[in-house]
């Protein structure tokens, strides 16, 4: 095969199958520090698709005063040992090599967490991000971290890993480089050789301690792109410096900073940004040193990774996003199917969950994280054919009749409009960042074609049209329309998010957008009024949310985005009050009634334009219409849906049809969760 991602490659001995690899990230799924079962399999589901390298325990911990804070690994104890041998065994059956990521998060920590120890920096300056004050650590302090580093390689080397990557990006070791962290005026700071010398310590102890069992690498940044901190040229020479120390068998280089929350959302960039954005910085490491060179920055595509890696600026090329969404990436590129390739789309669900506290998912791959239950590949049933019929084409009816026609099963879908997609088509229009998003649908049209689907546009449906069908089973994706019945007046005055991303309604002048939602939606409106404002005639713009802030759902990477998206439009940000009622005036403006959520005192403003977004009232007039007369009566086994099982109704046999609904039919939620209740209700059918 001559694909350049598919080549072999001898990292420093250790013989990859391919150029493509999964980057450490912590994804949540550990129990007490150590691998769950969930955690191997979703490693191991990369290794059965055919991927050359998979690095785990993203920022495990060595030592007890670097606390997890996202469900890290913990390799301060010998416990992480047989859990962690047993992941590498499985992973290692299906050809693919697996090293484990260790660290001590500094000041990048909270001291309230964990054994509720102070945190430990070079010097006592607060991290922004996480907000405490940490200890300047003291030499006794730095000679338990470098024991610390070795005992926890030892533990790694025993489990049978390939390699171990030592974390630098923003925590401990990369704070001594720093010259925004590092204030120190012992043998620890002040010149290059002092600050990098727990550095050297560090990997001096871990060599000797792995005694050649394990690869070792690290990973740094290409530049912290802060004032005053580290530029390329800094860390170019760092890099250098370290190469140089033959210490190392290979360098991982990331992009900026991390301290901040606009750091990490340039560190791992959303939809709507530039594709591998710090591969140059990555290139000019890799043209000063002559180690292996490692790189993972939204590279989502075989296109941009097939780049990196032909152009030099690369030996190994991480798509960890791009895994997350379809972890079978590689076997289908050796099979010759990259259009079958579900494509990362940037929507950092995966991430924002992790920085809200939560477990991470994917979007759009219901099975990413969930492979005990809800397997990624959904086999052909043995059982007898179905005639299933779909009502609703966006995302929830897609999968639904994705899964039920993989299964075996003949799928009919309507479609009341006149394309696929439902909401998300319009969200489409919101901009770069939610058009990027949508691509989510390239996937399920396509496979929904590949596989044979009799797809309906433009074909609304009631009852009698789908009993008219003879189904056996019926599942109805009809989806929601907006709410706005909440409001005490003047509900016939306002516009929603779909009016106004659909073309039906024209907001100008001042603009009042009241997002009681939190998450993308109403905020996704703000970006294209944003973008709209010449065209539409819109003067000013206001947000308004009962909320503490704005895009109260919105973590790291997407919150920063969108922040920087409403300071740098000029948008008016008005948190803590609640839109009560909207009411005409005689001169033809609006006066919104709002109420402060604390105080209960009314505030009012006059505009032009009220924005309404406040989710969606499931459209369930077919299902109600349909429920009577189901076997089923509409029931869905919970337990069984929950536990990766099939429907007890499935087995039903008396005639009838078994009746289902998924997705904002059934309340407001979001794609994940349609896409989720589609695939588990059906996997079995």
């Amino acid at each position: 095969m001559n694909d350049p991602l598919l080549q072999p490659f001898d990292l420093a001995g250790l013989r990859l199958r391919n150029r493509i690899f999964s980057s450490s990230h912590s994804p949540g799924y550990n129990v007490d520090g150590t691998p769950s079962d969930r955690y191997v399999r979703y490693h191991e589901e990369k290794a059965r698709g055919g991927i050359g390298l998979t690095m785990i325990g993203g920022s495990s911990n060595v030592s007890v005063d670097s606390a997890s804070l996202w469900g890290q690994l913990n390799f301060a104890t010998d416990a992480v040992v047989d859990p962690l041998a047993a992941m590498a065994e499985r992973v290692h059956v299906h050809g693919t090599a697996i090293m484990c990521q260790l660290t001590h998060m500094g000041r990048r920590n909270v001291s309230n967490d964990g054994d509720w120890l102070a945190t430990i920096a070079p010097s006592p300056i607060r991290e922004p991000m996480h907000r405490f004050w940490p200890k300047e650590a003291e030499p006794s302090d730095l000679a338990r971290v470098v024991a610390d580093f070795a005992a926890a390689a030892r533990r790694v080397a025993d489990s049978g890993l390939d390699g171990i990557e030592l974390l630098a990006t923003s925590h401990l070791l990369d704070q001594f480089w720093s010259p925004l962290v590092n204030r120190r005026t012992d043998g620890y700071g002040g010149s290059l050789d002092n600050r990098l010398r727990l550095t050297i310590e560090v990997l001096e102890a871990v060599r000797e301690a792995v005694d050649g069992r394990l690869l070792v690498g690290i990973r740094m940044l290409g530049t912290e792109d802060q004032a005053g901190g580290l530029d390329e040229e800094d860390c170019c020479a760092i890099a250098v410096h370290l190469a140089g120390s033959s210490l190392l068998d290979f360098l991982n280089v990331a992009g900026p900073a991390l301290a901040t929350d606009q750091g990490l959302s340039r560190a791992i960039p959303p939809a709507g940004t530039p594709l591998a954005p710090y591969l140059p910085v990555a290139a000019a490491v890799r043209s000063a040193t002559d180690l292996p060179l490692l790189h993972a920055t939204r590279i989502i595509d075989p296109a941009t990774a097939r780049h990196a890696v032909e152009s030099g600026a690369v030996d190994l090329v991480g798509m960890t996003r791009a895994h997350f969404a379809d972890p079978h990436l590689v076997a289908k590129l050796e099979r010759g199917e990259p259009q079958r390739i579900r494509a990362c789309v940037g929507a950092s669900l995966c991430i924002n969950r992790l920085h809200l506290g939560l477990d991470s998912v994917c979007i759009q791959n219901p099975a990413t994280g969930r492979e005990g239950t809800v397997p990624q590949l959904v086999v052909r049933s043995d059982g007898q054919a179905r005639r299933v019929v779909v009502v609703g084409g966006g995302p929830g009816g897609l999968e639904a009749a994705r899964t039920a026609a993989e299964r075996g099963h003949t799928v009919v879908l309507f479609e009341a409009q006149d394309r696929l997609g439902g909401q998300l088509v319009l969200m489409a229009r919101a901009g770069e960042r939610q058009r990027e998003v949508a691509g989510l649908l390239d996937w399920l049209v396509n496979e929904v074609a590949l596989i044979g689907v009799d797809v309906r546009l433009s074909t609304p449906v009631d009852a009698s049209d789908v009993l008219a069908e003879v189904p056996d089973v019926v599942i109805v994706a009809t989806g929601g329309s907006p709410e706005v019945s909440y409001l005490e007046a003047g509900a016939d005055l306002v516009y929603t998010a779909w009016d106004v991303l659909g073309g039906s309604a024209r907001p100008g002048g001042r603009v009042l957008v009241y997002d009681d939602h939190g998450a993308e939606r109403g905020l996704a409106v703000v970006e294209f009024l944003v973008e709209k404002a010449k065209v539409l005639g819109v003067s000013d713009i206001e947000v308004v949310t009962p909320d503490r802030h704005v895009g109260l759902d919105l973590a790291t990477p997407l919150g920063p985005a969108y922040l920087r998206m409403l300071y740098e439009g000029g948008v008016a940000i008005t948190p803590d009050h609640r839109l009560v009622a909207v009411e005409l005036t005689d001169g033809g403006s609006l006066q919104t009634v709002m109420r402060n959520e604390y105080t209960r005192v009314q505030m009012n403003r006059m505009v032009d334009s009220v924005i309404v977004e406040h989710g969606v009232a499931p459209d369930a007039e077919l299902y109600v219409a349909l429920r009577e007369g189901s076997v089923n009566n509409g029931v869905v086994d919970l337990e069984a849906l929950i536990g990766g099982r099939a429907q007890p109704a499935f087995t039903a046999t008396d005639g009838g049809y078994l009746l289902y609904r998924v997705g904002d039919c059934v309340a407001s939620r979001d794609v994940a969760s349609a896409l989720l209740d589609a695939r588990r209700l059906l996997q079995h059918l």
